[in-house]
């Protein structure tokens, strides 16, 4: 196997900076490698082959230990190297590791690797993830100052300072969560693809999810929002009657509104498959959902709902964002003007069905407490057992009451 040297060698003009190189000995031939990195000669341990730290400023102290850092690191990628190309018995020679040394790996990189899962996992139309992955690559870009870093380099101290960075920034606590586990989702790819050894770098951050406060509104407030008279608004109408179609059909989220295709409503029963979980849905349709579809004509629309329009030029998911968007500000508006103590959102929708449905002794074992449980997993369990026709006598015993 080859082994790896540190070595000094001082400067020809006095009072220069010395230079570190590595020498690489591989069947008795050796070879040699620059690292870049400059120090004094009374800087360097030549018998224990490391820097040390006579008394300078902090200045100067913070350099050297940079590159007593840097040329750990340096040594680890070169044993790398060495380790992999016996593991596989590959017939190699000193030049070969200094080749594959400094031979530029853009996938061995933090950045360059996560720019091409994104692209991967949009090109197996996994749209969300992708577009969480680059909201983290982008979070990242702007703690490290465009600074790219070796999948190698990833340590506990680099996470923990991005930790750090998000908190001082004023990023919630479950924000810098979800960051953190699109970062070590991306890592553990890199690690499962033998690109970096597992190292454990999240072990010291918080990668949970707290409990949030409940958003859910009692169902005069509900009753509130639907007795509102937009009719010299259309804008708010339209965020109104989302909402409200929303809470109708148990809290849908907008994503899977946006989605409704006219296929999905026939003999009375809205079917669909939630785009989050793939889980098939059935609701009986009421008057007051066809109340709101009568309201806007969507004849030349393969989609139930006046969300996205087929034949425009903008792409269909940046339509349903947009959308999206739209309509939480006029819902925020709304929410403000009425009173309400927490911002009003169309997320809000689903809170308020399950928070009313227990009100009114629906039984737990129907709703599940709607969004009531830590995780929505579990939600999913108990909903995924229901008899339809339970969920929609207990919808419909919901909707009488408005």
């Amino acid at each position: 196997m080859a082994t790896i040297k540190i070595k000094f060698r001082p400067s020809k003009i006095n009072r220069r900076e010395g230079s570190i190189y590595y020498q690489i000995i591989h069947n008795r031939v050796s070879r040699q490698q620059s690292s870049g990195y400059l120090l004094y000669e009374k800087e360097w341990d030549k018998h224990l082959l490391q820097v040390i730290f006579p008394k300078y400023d902090e200045k100067r102290k913070r350099y050297l230990e940079e590159i007593s850092n840097k040329i750990q690191k340096d040594i680890k990628r070169l044993q790398k190297i060495i380790f992999k190309m016996e593991n596989n018995f590959i017939r190699y020679t000193s030049n070969d590791v200094i080749k594959e040394f400094t031979t530029y790996h853009p996938e061995n990189y933090l950045f360059e690797f996560m720019k091409q899962e994104i692209d991967n996992i949009k090109a197996i139309g996994k749209i969300r993830t992708s577009e969480t992955y680059a909201a983290t690559l982008s979070s990242l870009k702007k703690f490290r100052n465009n600074q790219d870093l070796l999948l190698d380099d990833m340590d506990s101290n680099i996470i923990m300072s991005y930790e750090a960075y998000l908190k001082n920034n004023g990023v919630s606590h479950n924000s810098s969560s979800f960051y953190m586990r699109n970062l070590r989702a991306i890592y553990n790819k890199a690690v499962e693809k033998g690109i970096t050894s597992q190292h454990y770098p999240f072990k010291r951050v918080y990668t949970g999810v707290d409990k949030t406060i409940k958003r859910a509104l009692p169902l005069n407030a509900i009753k509130k929002i639907k007795e509102l008279d937009f009719s010299l608004n259309p804008t708010y109408d339209f965020a109104r009657d989302m909402f409200l179609f929303s809470f109708y059909t148990r809290g849908m989220s907008f994503v899977d509104m946006a989605y409704l295709q006219k296929k999905n409503l026939a003999n009375g029963i809205l079917s669909y498959c939630r785009r989050k979980t793939r889980q098939q849905i059935f609701i009986k349709w009421e008057n007051c959902m066809q109340n709101i579809l009568d309201k806007y004509d969507t004849s030349k629309s393969l989609y139930l709902l006046p969300i996205i329009n087929p034949h425009s030029q903008i792409e269909e998911r940046k339509q349903y964002i947009y959308a999206a968007h739209n309509i939480n500000r006029c819902l925020k508006i709304i929410g403000n003007n009425l009173g309400f103590t927490i911002p009003l959102t169309l997320y809000v929708s689903r809170h308020s069905w399950a928070s009313i449905a227990k009100s009114n002794n629906i039984p737990i074992s129907i709703i599940s407490e709607g969004m009531g449980h830590d995780s929505e997993t579990t939600t999913r369990i108990y909903l995924a057992s229901l008899d339809s026709a339970a969920i929609d006598n207990a919808n419909n015993k919901i909707l009488k009451l408005l």
